[in-house]
């Protein structure tokens, strides 16, 4: 059986919202943290990028141009 909770959040003129505190809390993110928005299948996830994860895509930065 498959789990569901849903919750809102408004979007500013800017295009920001506000990850509800539960999500934030389950993926351990931290004001400062990056996240990851992933689009699979018309769906969108969203996970905390964690610094190894950073530190990698930075190392790559240099490499793409």
């Amino acid at each position: 059986m498959v789990r569901t909770k849903k919750m809102i959040s408004s979007v500013t003129q800017k295009g920001q919202a506000t990850i509800p505190f539960q999500v934030r809390e389950l993926l351990h993110i931290e004001p400062g943290d990056r996240v990851v928005f992933e689009i699979v299948n018309g769906k969108v996830l969203l996970r905390r990028l964690a610094e190894f994860d950073l530190e990698y895509h930075r190392s790559l930065e240099g490499t793409l141009s």
